[in-house]
């Protein structure tokens, strides 16, 4: 079932993410899609950077509950999947054309080097992908975690002593279910499942008895 509450993002229409790319000298490739084929999917590696050459594409979330909600619909001349530049692993939700569409696809390396390389480069694209994510964020969050893993998210950046202005991973010093479980107002089983969705997620990185690692990914999703 999908849920009908959809964001729609303000467009900065003078941004066209095509004649960026083409400016800026950063290769790609365009492959086509039929209406209601699957770009990409959640769980799938999170390796290039998409941008909308024509036609349209839908974003959407799976809630724990198996909801799927609509998080926005994206225009010809925006990016999406823009996660692969911020280290994420893998993709937490799904990309689907809406029309037959021609999505351009950038290498992860190729874009990086051209952010690190040309100031000017960087800060059209991050003033744009800023204010295009500002106004999705809060119904993403809303749709993939529940009441409790939010809060587990947050306890786990708080142990880990995680900063905005963070570039890397941090470490959460050695502790058990049981005891976050306590701290965030849960049960153990709960903890445990969201222990999972969190690695399936490439959100963090835990063995037993070692420290939890969680990964910039998750301080990305929950600090902005």
């Amino acid at each position: 079932m999908i849920h009908k509450a959809t964001v729609q993002p303000k467009r900065d229409r003078a941004f066209d993410a095509h004649a960026f790319l083409s400016s800026a000298g950063i290769p790609g490739r365009v492959m086509t899609y039929r209406r209601d084929e699957v770009i990409f999917g959640r769980g799938d590696p999170c390796k290039h950077l998409l941008y909308i050459q024509s036609g349209g594409v839908r974003l959407s979330v799976r809630s724990s509950s198996g909801r799927e909600a609509v998080v926005a619909i994206l225009a010809p001349g925006e990016f999406f999947g823009e996660g692969s530049l911020a280290g994420q692993p893998v993709r937490i939700g799904s990309a689907t054309a809406v029309e037959d569409s021609a999505i351009g696809i950038v290498e992860k390396d190729s874009m990086m080097e051209a952010l690190h390389t040309h100031a000017e480069v960087w800060n059209q694209f991050i003033a744009h992908m800023f204010a295009r994510n500002l106004e999705i964020e809060e119904q993403l969050i809303d749709q993939l975690f529940n009441v409790t893993e939010k809060r587990l998210a947050r306890t786990l950046l708080l142990l880990a002593g995680s900063r905005d202005d963070d570039t890397a991973d941090c470490v959460v010093p050695n502790i058990s279910q049981q005891r976050l479980a306590e701290m965030v107002g849960s049960t153990r089983s709960c903890i445990g499942r969201s222990f999972q969705k969190f690695k399936s997620l490439g959100f963090i990185e835990c063995r037993r008895r070692s420290p939890i690692r969680v990964n910039r990914s998750l301080r990305a999703l929950v600090l902005h």
